[in-house]
Order: C-alpha cells, then structure tokens, then sequence
C-alpha cells in the first residue's frame, strides 16, 4: 500500500487526482498542513475503524475505575458550551 502525504493547497488542487488515486489505486493519503498531518484518504474497501483502540478487547476488566472516568468525561462533554457558541448567545 503506497502512503502519500500532499499540503492542504496541493490537495484542493488536485482532489479529484487525489481520490482517484485512492478509490482507484487503493493508495492512502495524507493532508498535512504546514506538516501536521490533518486528515487521511483511505480507500473505501478499508475500515476506519480497522485498527481503532476502542476494538481492542481483554486488555481491562468491566469494573476497571477507566470506564467511569471516561463515563464522566463524556457527560460533562456534552453539558460543555463552547465559547463560540456562548458568544453568540450573549
């Protein structure tokens, strides 16, 4: 599998090249920005979610304090305002 990385103004040029390269050539790439990458073009034949952390199973038990703590972190997430939106309100 070829991995390319091309700058976000590269890839607004050249995006329909870049998802036929991908669709087609089954090549994976990387949009970085100012060489940080952004985002990747995967083909469609791959999972996302292939090599995601959260499929991992086994590694902690179902009483493990971490599931509370992320439980947690979720909740207060979606009371979280951001502060664009909060200045919109004012």
């Amino acid at each position: 599998m070829t991995i390319r990385e091309v700058g976000v103004a590269e890839a607004k040029k050249h995006l329909s090249e870049l998802l036929g390269r991908v669709a087609y050539g089954g090549e994976r790439i990387v949009i970085s920005k100012r060489g940080k990458p952004m985002a990747v073009l995967i083909p469609p034949t791959e999972s996302a979610e292939e090599g995601h952390l959260s499929r991992v199973e086994g590694w902690l038990d179902p009483d493990d304090p971490f599931f509370e703590t992320m439980g947690q972190i979720v909740s207060e997430r979606a009371a979280h305002i951001p502060r664009v939106s909060q200045s919109s309100r004012d």
